[in-house]
């Protein structure tokens, strides 16, 4: 389960990229913009702000997070990104910190550039920090302590999205910007690496967890990630978070 109000305690963090990868995309007019894997609609407004008269198309895989799109005012529903076809006059398709959670994203990516018509653009955005402190101490925490209890969940392996190449690889023919880029986040609080990744790499611990073994889970880690990021004198934390950019306008 997403809790809209945890993922966007890190409202500004999380937007930045996005802002960053919609600067890219040089439609004018598109007639159906898509966001897939909308969240809480928080930055699918934006896409309506930038395109006043195109469709907008908003998806989510969470209950949770269409309900509070919808509070937004955005037409959301619950749909797999998995799935999704698009439409034939569906001009721009914008996901953003989805398809890490997608094991065969490459193979949908190419089967959109195939599905799209001609002068659309596709633009992604996925984290790339899996082989990052974070993500390394909950896997080794999981192995230590908590495997057979926590046998069944998927917890993202480093290999989990593709290097910029490796995405510019999946695009023959396709006019195509890859990039990548480092942010050095800076964050407040007691146990703040912890808290941002509760809203989201913990996410399917979480919900595997009773309360209190949830509870347990978090008391284990939260040392670990204190040491790996520890808090300056002034009170804030650094937390390096790379993340990989695609804009593709297909042939």
């Amino acid at each position: 389960m997403w809790d809209p109000d945890k993922y966007l305690t890190f409202a500004d963090h999380r937007a930045r990229p996005f802002y960053e990868l919609i600067a890219r995309i040089q439609a004018e007019s598109p007639r159906r913009v898509v966001d897939l894997g909308c969240g809480p609609g928080n930055l699918t407004t934006a896409l309506a702000r930038r395109w006043p008269d195109a469709a907008i198309e908003a998806i989510d895989s969470s209950p949770e997070m269409v309900d509070a799109a919808k509070k937004r005012g955005i037409t959301a529903h619950v749909g797999d990104v998995g799935t999704w076809k698009p439409q034939q006059d569906t001009d721009v398709v914008v996901t953003n910190a989805v398809l890490q959670w997608v094991p065969e994203h490459p193979k949908l990516l190419r089967r959109w550039t195939k599905e799209l018509p001609s002068g659309a653009w596709i633009a992604m955005q996925v984290p790339g920090n899996f082989d990052g402190p974070s993500h390394n101490l909950i896997r080794e925490l999981v192995t230590r302590s908590w495997s057979t209890r926590l046998a069944d969940v998927d917890i993202r392996p480093v290999d989990a999205v593709l290097t910029p190449t490796g995405y510019a690889d999946l695009f023959d023919g396709c006019d195509t910007d890859t990039w990548e880029t480092t942010y050095t986040q800076i964050l407040t609080g007691a146990d703040p690496v912890l808290e941002w990744v509760t809203g989201t790499a913990l996410r399917p611990i979480k919900a595997a967890l009773t309360g209190d073994e949830w509870t347990q889970f978090r008391a284990d880690l939260a040392p670990a990630l204190r040491e790996a990021y520890p808090r300056r004198a002034d009170g804030r934390t650094w937390f390096p978070f790379r993340r990989v950019f695609a804009v593709v306008r297909v042939s």
